[in-house]
């Protein structure tokens, strides 16, 4: 414990002065030749004395320009004042020191001379700076009879002599420091430095977490500490002389300043307040100063500056949660807040099914409980203004970036294992001004792959971090991954906090308009198997799908079967759910919530809902029901092509008894219908008009060519005589018109198919090909000549028994060797089956010796497609030897050997 004493000393003759001697510990080394001594008396605050080295001069440093003081500017160091103050600074700075008094014009400044240690057998500072050559001795004024004056002399004459210190020749580039008083621009400048321990002194400090520094470049900073807070010193409104200290402010100061003023350190420059200020963190060789204030209890950790702390955020929330445990200082009246019980587990693992919103969430638990969870302390995107909603309210796509999270989520969770770990209970409230009821609701962390899901949502910018209270403890376990990405992502400009205008997405909701519904089933059709992603499942056989390709949403119905229907309005009231209608909502919901499924529309019903078959990851939904015993086989399922594989799966359900089938006895006599053996033939003579690279055909039959060649030329003798004048058209998506054909600039009927600004991508009606001309090649199509008076003569086919390569170069060359097979050639077409709304057909020439289909299988360029109906085995059993041919002389396909799939069970193979 250091002590500072002022006491006379003994008797002397009365010329020489009054000496008074003393004992403290160095706080302050103002100069070369000045510094400020701190003593610790039993009470009150510590005395503080400036104390002068007599007889001595060092040079001035350099003073930053008073802004208070008109005309004030900054002033440069003289040579060598920052070594001379460095020297000083280095050898006494808090160490306890003696001090003889010569001279002192005031009770807190004087002159003398200073010892290291606790009496004057210590070094002589003042002597000791004269040897180092930092520091002149003064030459007026002293009796001849002055031996330590004279040992001054002496000391500084040697160090001429030795041209040590100020007295170096030559001097020195670096004798005068190149000072930087102000930083220009704040954020390059921390990030010229970020992450770099740069070595530095403490200069002054404001309080327990805002100090100055002054760093090995010679920069003069201002910062404060990253993720904690200080109690204050602030300046009292009413009269700005007089300060008025927060509790625990003016002992945080003491306890920074014993530690770090002036104290070598290092500094880690993390980032700038919004204010300006540089936030920092200060290392110690004896540690961190912000990890010991919160464990001292002299700060709490702040959210706005906590991101910026690179050492790790933890162990700032682990230091702060001991000093509420002990209750000390800042924390003696600290009452932990009560939180909602969590009952159950606390952590668990789970598979994700659906994405309720842009931060919620449905799991499925081991145990089969499906649990809705929210993502703890992040707040979906919302709309800034609050619009009543035009129509029906779709936030999903009306609110920005809503869209782009639930897309997000979907993508990196549906189906996956995740692990949660419950971090709080947000109880059920009531919003005041709009009276709207929130339920209770269990807030967690979910990881994915390790992978923490809300703060890659925040990263992204798809959602932003909940701004809690100081002291609410209810928050993520990851609070501060949280803070620290929706940092990265408003310096990136990511998601909401981009600067430029958000996304906007145009969907078109068909669900339940007949008329819309009735525009897009064409579409739909000839598109055969489009993509689309399960919005919502409403019941085991009814869901609500997007479509990203058409950007539309409609009301889907799986084709086939007839499933269980939930609690329903009818005509009587609400009807009662069928039995099992639960058990088929969770398979459906399971299986497509969400997922990414293949779609074949065949038509639409009543109320404008389509109906077809729906894909997911090659499961036929309508065939997984039917084996699960969740719906029974619909009489419209016999003229698919999938009747042999979902008969066979409700056959299986009803042997199991499965479900709806528990109850189920088998009849006694099964009358069984004989299906045909014996194909049958219908030849007609056709020519093929186009060739689409998928290897479909477009056909016109022989005998309505004379037909179509008189509509022709009629149509193009009146665009002769009253050609269409430009700009008159407005063409639209899906409508019939007449096209010149840019080859020959002869006139032909097509439908419009896409309209891209002045360019329309046409496909002509009677021939089948496409192409894309401006907007001035087309005109109106009139009546006399649409498809009343004559319908498309284009008919879409494709070969039967074939199946196209899936290699994109083996397509290519059965593609140019088909079109040299039924390039100018009349040849006969026999349908044999349908297969989705494509009719698969046999192509022969006229004597029949040359079939199309069995050609493309010989040469090896396609391969054999399986079909089931016994009227077809005998033509199948043609083509398979005809493929063993091309396998064996290994033509085409085959040069490599067999490309052909294994049937074997274990290889996924189901009949």
């Amino acid at each position: 414990c250091c002590k500072m004493s002022i006491q006379p000393s003994s008797t002397s003759a009365p010329a020489t002065p009054t000496v008074k001697f003393g004992r403290g510990i160095v706080k302050l080394v103002l100069s070369g030749d000045a510094l400020i001594v701190r003593g610790q008396p039993k009470g009150g605050p510590p005395p503080e004395k400036q104390i002068n080295l007599s007889n001595i001069i060092a040079p001035k440093q350099g003073r930053r320009a008073n802004m208070n003081i008109p005309d004030s500017v900054d002033t440069v160091d003289e040579p060598f004042a920052w070594q001379a103050r460095e020297n000083l600074r280095k050898k006494c700075i808090g160490k306890e020191v003696h001090f003889v008094i010569d001279y002192a014009p005031n009770n807190d400044r004087c002159y003398g001379t200073v010892y290291l240690g606790t009496d004057t057998t210590g070094e002589n500072l003042n002597l000791m700076q004269v040897q180092e050559g930092f520091a002149e001795v003064r030459r007026v004024n002293v009796r001849s009879d002055n031996t330590e004056h004279a040992s001054l002399i002496e000391a500084e004459d040697q160090a001429k002599a030795t041209g040590r210190g100020k007295w170096v020749e030559p001097r020195p580039d670096d004798a005068v420091r190149n000072i930087s008083w102000t930083i220009e621009n704040s954020r390059n400048f921390v990030d010229s430095y970020r992450g770099q321990p740069i070595p530095a002194v403490i200069e002054h400090v404001r309080d327990g977490c805002t100090m100055r520094a002054s760093l090995q470049t010679h920069h003069q900073i201002t910062f404060m500490l990253s993720g904690v807070k200080c109690p204050m010193i602030k300046r009292d409104p009413e009269d700005p002389k007089k300060e008025i200290a927060e509790p625990y402010a003016a002992e945080a100061k003491f306890f920074v300043e014993s530690r770090l003023l002036q104290r070598d350190v290092k500094i880690i420059l993390e980032g700038v307040s919004n204010q300006n200020t540089l936030l920092a963190t200060v290392l110690h060789p004896n540690g961190n100063i912000t990890e010991i204030l919160l464990r001292e209890g002299f700060g709490r950790c702040v959210d706005w500056s906590i991101a910026s702390y690179s050492l790790g955020a933890d162990k700032l929330r682990a230091m702060e949660k001991q000093a509420k445990e002990r209750r000390v200082r800042i924390w003696k009246d600290y009452v932990a807040k009560v939180q909602e019980v969590i009952t159950g587990e606390r952590e668990f693992s789970g598979k994700v099914l659906q994405i309720i919103n842009a931060d919620a969430i449905a799991v499925k638990t081991s145990s089969g409980e499906v649990r809705t969870l929210h993502l703890a302390s992040v707040r979906p995107p919302s709309k800034e203004t609050q619009e009543p909603p035009k129509g029906k309210g779709r936030p999903l796509y009306d609110v920005p970036y809503m869209f782009e999270a639930r897309e997000f989520l979907r993508k990196k969770l549906i189906g996956k294992k995740v692990n949660v770990k419950i971090d709080y209970i947000k109880p059920s409230s009531i919003a005041t001004e709009t009276l709207t009821a929130f339920p209770e609701r269990t807030c967690a962390t979910v990881t994915c792959a390790g992978i923490n899901i809300a703060e890659a949502l925040v990263s992204k910018g798809l959602v932003k971090v909940v701004r809690h209270r100081q002291d609410d403890d209810a928050r993520s376990s990851r609070y501060d991954d949280l803070l620290a990405a929706e940092q990265r992502a408003v310096k990136t400009c990511k998601g909401v906090n981009s600067k430029k205008e958000p996304p906007i997405h145009r969907v078109a909701d068909v669900s339940g308009d007949v008329a819309k519904a009735k525009q897009f089933l064409p579409f739909l059709q000839r598109a055969g198997r489009s993509d689309a992603v399960v919005e919502y499942v409403f019941g085991g056989s009814r869901l609500k799908l997007f479509l990203p390709k058409e950007t539309c949403l409609i009301t889907f119905l799986l084709a086939g079967i007839d499933c269980p229907r939930g609690a329903r309005n009818g005509a009587q009231g609400v009807m009662e759910a069928d039995a099992f209608s639960e058990d088929a909502l969770a398979l459906t919901k399971e299986h497509c919530m969400h997922r990414e499924v293949s779609v074949e529309v065949e038509t639409i019903d009543r109320a404008g809902n389509f109906i077809g078959w729906l894909f997911v990851e090659g499961i036929n939904m309508s065939q997984l029901l039917l084996e699960n015993g969740l719906s029974k086989l619909h009489f419209t399922a016999e003229r698919s092509s999938f009747y042999r594989s979902l008969q066979s799966a409700e056959e299986k359900a009803k042997m199991q008894k499965m479900n709806i089938w528990s109850q189920y006895v088998e009849p006694v006599a099964h009358v069984k219908t004989e299906e045909p053996t014996e194909r049958k033939t219908n030849y007609r003579s056709v020519y093929v008009t186009e060739v689409s690279p998928d290897l479909h055909l477009y056909c016109q039959f022989s005998d309505v060519g004379s037909k179509l060649d008189t509509l022709m030329e009629k149509m193009r003798g009146m665009m002769i005589t009253d050609p269409p004048l430009p700009g008159t058209y407005q063409p639209k998506r899906g409508e019939h018109c007449i096209a010149q054909f840019s080859q020959d600039n002869m006139w032909y009927r097509a439908r419009i198919e896409k309209v891209e600004n002045d360019k329309l991508h046409v496909q002509y009606i009677d021939f089948g090909n496409k192409e894309v001309i401006p907007s001035s090649r087309v005109a109106s199509l009139p009546s006399e000549y649409n498809t009343g008076a004559l319908l498309p003569q284009a008919h879409q086919y494709a070969l039967a028994l074939v199946n196209p390569p899936n290699d994109a170069d083996s397509l290519g060359d059965a593609f140019r060797t088909l079109c040299d097979l039924v390039a100018n050639v009349q040849l006969k077409l026999n349908v044999e089956y349908k297969d989705g709304s494509i009719d698969h057909v046999t192509l022969v020439n006229q004597d029949e010796s040359i079939n199309v289909g069995k050609s493309l299988v010989t040469d090896g360029f396609c391969t054999v497609a399986k079909r089931g109906e016994k009227r077809l085995q005998k033509m199948l059993t043609e083509f398979y030897a005809e493929q063993n041919k091309a396998k064996k002389q290994h033509l085409n396909l085959w040069r490599y050997g067999d490309i052909t799939e294994d049937d074997a069970s274990e290889f996924g193979y189901n009949k």
